[in-house]
């Protein structure tokens, strides 16, 4: 991808994910740590055609994709959306071709098309000459999607709110991770239906609501054995249908030496924290036999940045 301005849209883990009770406006309270990681999509932006025109080529990069996925509709698509969103508040309409390697899987819990939309719109502020503020920036992004404003500096953040209260946090030092996806998606609505089902039939949360938000913060910079994080979501998930696949992922990253596992977002992919780097290569050279998304990478402290390649 040459003459582009490309810039990279990485994903994230959430290493805790409480889940409040269901709002009034039908929404829930979150009290996650947020992390990017050094793998995600990559997204190329082109000057082109005509003002008003955007067109979307996507390179699909995903092992195992499901046979539909690529079928997304052009209005439905979140990098489209973020493109309608930022010409409506700036007025900037200038032809776009945008160009997406799609690595991060879909319904895979790593925010992905959050990640995606953020940079879209990075993207789009830098080609149009810095017109919004950061704070403007963060107001498109909510509008996009609850996780999109954490995408907009990457990083590591106690996330609470929607996912509009974004606090940043020290990133782990010297740990790698490893990445596993069960091969199907998890839908993030569904999940949280079953979540409020399995509530309301006597379930209990994974981390006890006397762990303090700032004990959870402090905890991130202590040894990840002894790190007292939960998803509120696991429990629920190892109750239902797909509990072989994800008990099968969890228990062979304990096995194989990771010193802390977990689920990340509404599902579906799991992931091991390693503190030793050839526990977590041998890892995924055994995983790989089983999964066809496994992935080794690391915690990533820089933010997105726009570049002319």
């Amino acid at each position: 991808m040459s003459n582009l301005l490309e810039i990279k849209a990485p994903c994230k883990i959430n290493l805790h994910l409480g889940v409040g009770e269901r709002r009034a406006d039908g929404f829930h309270d979150l009290r996650s740590i947020f992390a990017a990681l050094d793998f995600g999509d990559t997204l190329g932006f082109e000057l082109f055609g005509d003002n008003g025109f955007c067109d979307i080529v996507t390179d699909w990069k995903v092992p195992a994709l499901p046979e539909d996925s690529a079928q997304i509709p052009l209005e439905k698509n979140i990098v489209h959306k973020a493109v309608s969103l930022y010409r409506s508040r700036t007025g900037f309409n200038r032809g776009l071709r945008i160009y997406l390697e799609k690595r991060i899987p879909l319904g895979g819990g790593l925010g992905g098309g959050s990640s995606d939309a953020a940079s879209a719109l990075i993207a789009l502020n830098a080609l149009a000459g810095d017109r919004l503020s950061p704070s403007e920036m963060k107001e498109l992004a909510e509008q996009l999607g609850s996780d999109v404003p954490f995408f907009l500096s990457s990083g590591t953040a106690w996330v609470s709110g929607r996912g509009e209260y974004i606090e940043p946090l020290s990133v782990p030092a010297d740990l790698a991770v490893v990445l596993v996806n069960p091969g199907f998606p998890s839908a993030t609505a569904e999940a949280f239906k079953q979540l409020d089902l399995w509530r309301g039939q006597g379930g209990a949360k994974t981390v006890p609501v006397t762990i303090l938000d700032d004990a959870l913060k402090c905890a991130l910079a202590g040894h990840p054995k002894d790190w007292p994080y939960g998803n509120d979501f696991l429990p629920v998930f190892l109750a239902g249908k797909e509990a072989k696949a994800y008990g099968d992922i969890i228990s062979r990253l304990k096995s194989l030496g990771a010193d802390f596992s977990g689920l990340s977002g509404a599902g579906s992919t799991c992931f091991g924290v390693f503190t030793e780097g050839e526990k977590a290569e041998q890892a995924v050279k055994i995983l790989k036999d089983k999964w066809k998304f496994v992935e080794l990478t690391f915690f990533l402290a820089r933010s997105a940045v726009a570049v002319l390649e």
